[in-house]
């Protein structure tokens, strides 16, 4: 498992579509699974999981994306999980740090 928070200033519409834009263009592999969409008073919340297969262990790996914003005050919080091999050991070759890299560096770029 790998994981990135952060917070940034901005609007929230437009770093979830920013979001969005970076992960799904990050590979041909990279897919969609579902979202979910949901506004309390003021505060709206975006989650996404994506799916990405590596060529390079075989595996499917999961990035799990939260977008929590109030007012111009957003918090990201991004999960990959299931890219080891293994049934007792999870032996990964970073498929989960890769994923959660593409949010990071996503997030760097609008900051």
């Amino acid at each position: 498992m790998a994981k990135y928070e952060g917070e940034i200033i901005g609007k929230f519409e437009e770093v979830v579509n920013h979001l969005q834009n970076d992960i799904g263009n990050s590979g041909i592999s990279m897919k969609l699974v579902d979202e979910s969409n949901h506004t309390i008073g003021d505060t709206k919340i975006a989650v996404r999981v994506y799916d990405k297969y590596f060529m390079r262990n075989g595996n499917r790996a999961s990035l799990s994306l939260t977008v929590v914003g109030y007012d111009s005050s957003i918090f990201i919080s991004a999960i990959g999980a299931g890219g080891g091999q293994g049934v007792f050991l999870n032996f990964s070759l970073g498929a989960e740090d890769d994923l959660v890299a593409i949010v990071q560096k996503s997030i760097e770029q609008m900051e």
